[in-house]
């Protein structure tokens, strides 16, 4: 989960220093563009969806604090609203401005959030992780811009609140300067937290914890991704953490992984704007992400490096996503005038090509209005976007001695087509010889590896992926063993109208296809897939994935299996 996405009424996020070190916030009365002053105004509106979640029975601990979907009161959405509500107190064009109620409602937040925060200086993330250094980090992206927002409003009455929200920083900067984490991202997020932490209440022991991380060295590979390829979560994050360090830590050399990963990302952008989640190893794999979580990072990147591409990505995000969605990172726009600039001009995005990322495990292709992905490690080998019709997943299972899905650990081009192989073995074993029998009978102790196989069964699975008019040709020849029955599945986002397939009895979103063709359709985009092949109706074979939620065409039949598909 994205911490600063815990509350679903928008995100917060991280704050941004300039390269040169700390200096004050821009003058709240400087002129601000149009869609700045827009951002406000959202914010403004969604303030009141904090209103429902908040802590009111005064016999409760953390009264004035703010509740999750589950009503439990936590910090993540406490700091939620402290984060919004202080922006807005410091913003001339907020009908919040100034306002001496909300700032109430922050001193009250902010002592419930205090009483959230252990001896430790650390925080609890009530779904999982508890007394966490890194999700005190997350917090921090909230809390210290809070801070210096308000110091920055100069508000009558806000000192206890400044007070209070000092004595949080302060515990959790103890926490943050020993604290461990648990995934690559982590280290980034934490020292990112004790950089912007440094900047405001300078201390040697954030540095010195700083320097620890970064002798690791960044965790990107030759292909501009980070080690959790987690294209709708934190690779963004990511970025934005290296970019507060470049910057308040005087590190413009940080700058390059973000560049490299930015403009690989280009490549993984769907052409409604989408990205691709499919190859990430964290729980965004095969989400439906938009690109807004990137749009700080790009438009940063393209005004510090004059970058048409990346200012390109930026007028694509404008136009893709809400403002809603962009006025979630307001605060980082606020503290860094030099975002209010024009954007330099564009220049033309990739939109034709067939680009391999190998360190991925990722194969894109893209031609305009229709792209694919291909997949190793993924038993969900392929997908295929046509504007808003998406077939989400094709997967291939036989039911091959309980292991029979398809799925490749590498994927090879030869010419103009790419390959996956798999080769599986189904032995039968012998009885073990005399001298490893165990006196007891224990089957436990006569181990398969020491006993002769026999019988043994053989498959093997060759796909190919070729470029056709409009879309791809599928190959699939799975051999071997004859007589093994096989499910082709073509699973679709939901949303859609299926057309040309047969609805299976009893099977919710099951379809088999026997004729020549079948369409699925969203609004004026169009898949068309086929033909079809249907010598049986085992559609859940055993050892198999379970079906997803979603309509599925399945194609059928038995080994030795050879189909050729056209989707496009």
């Amino acid at each position: 989960m994205d911490r600063r996405n815990f509350v679903t009424i928008g995100a917060t996020s991280l704050c941004v220093l300039p390269l040169l070190g700390f200096r004050l916030l821009p003058s709240p009365n400087a002129s601000k563009p149009a869609w700045l002053i827009e951002w406000i105004k959202i914010n403004d509106q969604q303030l009141g969806n904090y209103k429902p979640i908040k802590v009111t029975d005064p016999a409760n601990k953390f009264v004035g604090g703010y509740m999750n979907e589950v009503e439990i009161p936590n910090p993540h959405s406490t700091s939620g609203f402290i984060m919004r509500a202080s922006t807005l107190i410091a913003c001339p064009e907020s009908i919040h401005y100034q306002s001496k109620e909300l700032l109430r409602e922050v001193e009250a937040a902010t002592r419930a959030l205090l009483k959230m925060q252990h001896e430790d200086g650390t925080i609890d993330f009530i779904d999982t992780n508890f007394h966490s250094t890194p999700d005190t980090a997350f917090l921090l992206e909230n809390i210290i811009p809070a801070y210096k927002f308000l110091k920055q409003a100069n508000a009558n009455g806000s000192e206890t609140t400044l007070d209070l929200l000092k004595t949080f920083l302060k515990k959790a900067g103890d926490a943050l300067s020993v604290g461990g984490i648990h995934t690559p991202n982590h280290r980034w997020v934490v020292s990112a937290a004790l950089t912007k932490l440094n900047e405001v209440f300078p201390d040697p022991r954030y540095t010195s914890r700083i320097d620890q991380w970064l002798a690791e060295h960044i965790d990107i590979d030759p292909d501009g991704q980070f080690n959790e390829k987690s294209t709708n979560s934190y690779s963004p994050i990511v970025d934005r953490s290296l970019i507060i360090m470049a910057r308040g830590l005087k590190k413009p050399e940080l700058f390059e992984p973000v560049r490299k990963n930015l403009m690989m990302t280009l490549y993984y952008v769907h052409p409604n704007g989408e990205v691709v989640t499919e190859a990430s190893n964290r729980q965004d794999k095969g989400t439906i992400g938009t690109m807004a979580k990137y749009y700080y990072c790009y438009r940063y990147m393209a005004l510090l490096d004059k970058n048409g591409e990346m200012a390109a990505m930026c007028r694509l995000i404008e136009k893709t996503c809400s403002p809603e969605q962009l006025a979630g990172y307001l605060d980082y726009f606020l503290e860094d005038p030099m975002l209010w600039n024009e954007l330099p001009a564009s220049k033309p995005l990739p939109t034709s090509y067939a680009k391999a990322f190998p360190y991925s495990g990722v194969v894109r292709i893209r031609r305009g209005n229709w792209d694919a992905t291909i997949l190793s490690n993924n038993a969900s080998w392929l997908t295929f976007h046509k504007g808003n019709a998406v077939l989400q997943g094709v997967r291939v299972a036989a039911s091959f001695f309980g292991k029979g899905q398809f799925q490749t650990d590498k994927i090879e081009q030869k010419g103009d087509t790419w390959v996956m192989h798999t080769s599986l073995d189904g032995p039968y074993y012998q009885p073990i010889a005399k001298d490893k029998i165990a006196a007891d009978g224990d089957w436990d102790k006569m181990q398969r590896a020491n006993r002769p196989q026999s019988e043994v069964q053989k498959l093997e699975t060759t796909v190919k992926v070729t470029e056709a008019t409009k879309g791809l040709k599928i190959d699939i020849d799975i051999a071997g063993t004859e007589g093994v029955p096989v499910a082709l599945e073509l699973i679709f986002r939901p949303g859609g109208t299926l057309a040309g397939a047969t609805k299976l009895p009893k099977k919710e979103n099951a379809y088999l296809l026997s004729g020549e063709s079948g369409s699925y359709t969203v609004g004026p985009d169009s898949i068309q897939f086929g033909p079809g092949k249907s010598e049986h109706k085992g559609v859940q074979l055993r050892g198999a994935l379970p079906a997803m939620d979603a309509p599925t065409v399945y194609i059928t039949g038995f080994t030795p299996f050879k189909h050729s598909l056209l989707v496009s």
